[in-house]
């Protein structure tokens, strides 16, 4: 039988998770399904479990000088109807599953699911998002790109909770988004693509973009954004190819269950130079 916790302060749930090392659940729309059972069974988990749906002190969304923070347990529906988030991350919220399940789903279960099909993580890297994290004594602050280091994978300690997601406000002339699945609604991944430009006076001040389901981690290179910027229009499309083709070689998808590599190559591919598209067109 699963040894399951039910905390009533924060502070409790710290303390559970460092004498247990109970994993939490929220929503457990990821957890339920990856642990189900035969029908008309409870899952088998293989570690104790700690439900943290009921902290308030993980609720709600607010905002604080540059930065947009999205407490841990806030639902994925509170995500997409607040104006405070950026409307590229309330769009991939939006295409998340289905109502209900948007209901009890959470950014930050979505995040430690680490998986790179994660819809709302392609677009949080592209939003240079953080994750802040506590345990008994001490909070610390990451970039979610280093907090995930593969698939399933993240650098989340046994005595740690994830308490919020932090997003610094970018205020960019274009945002893009797509996710590829098998159906508009309620459908998991074949691949996705988020991708954000600022620019002034015809110049390129910030380029973000980011891709997801392609590589054991969300695509995204900090050295490649940066190489673009003070770029105009001419200067931009002279330099195009080079940089995707320097993107098409972080491209190494796999074969699955819901895809193919060559499939996943060929469309994320066809998003960037869609994005870089609607780049020349601003810049023009």
């Amino acid at each position: 039988m699963v040894k399951s916790y039910i905390p009533k302060t924060l502070i409790a749930a710290v303390k559970i998770r460092k004498e247990t090392g109970a994993v939490p659940i929220a929503g457990g729309t990821d957890l339920m399904v990856r642990y189900r059972n035969i029908a008309g069974t409870l899952p088998t988990f293989p570690w104790p479990v700690m439900y943290i749906s009921n902290l308030e002190e993980l609720k709600g969304i607010c905002k604080e000088q540059n930065t947009v923070i999205i407490r841990a347990g806030t639902e994925l529906s509170a995500v997409c109807e607040s104006s405070l988030v950026h409307p590229v991350l309330r769009d991939a919220v939006r295409q998340m599953a289905a109502p209900a399940l948007r209901n009890l789903g959470t950014l930050a279960g979505n995040i430690c699911n680490a998986s790179p099909a994660g819809d709302a993580v392609c677009v949080l890297y592209a939003l240079n998002a953080e994750v802040e994290l506590a345990t008994e004594k001490s909070m610390r602050r990451m970039l979610l790109s280093e907090f995930i280091t593969g698939p399933g994978k993240t650098e989340l300690k046994s005595d740690e909770l994830m308490t919020a997601i932090r997003i610094p406000v970018l205020n960019d002339n274009v945002s893009f988004y797509k996710k590829v699945g098998t159906r508009k609604a309620n459908a998991l991944s074949k691949l996705s693509c988020a991708g954000l430009l600022c620019k002034e006076n015809g110049i390129i001040t910030d380029m973000r973009l980011a891709v997801g389901a392609v590589a054991p981690v969300v695509v995204q290179s900090a050295e490649l954004e940066k190489s673009i910027q003070g770029m105009n229009f001419r200067e931009f499309s002279k330099y195009e190819d080079h940089l995707f083709q320097a993107y098409a070689e972080l491209i190494v998808p796999i074969d699955d269950q819901r895809s193919t590599a060559e499939y996943r190559k060929t469309v994320a591919c066809g998003l960037i130079k869609e994005f870089f598209k609607i780049i020349k067109e601003e810049l023009a």
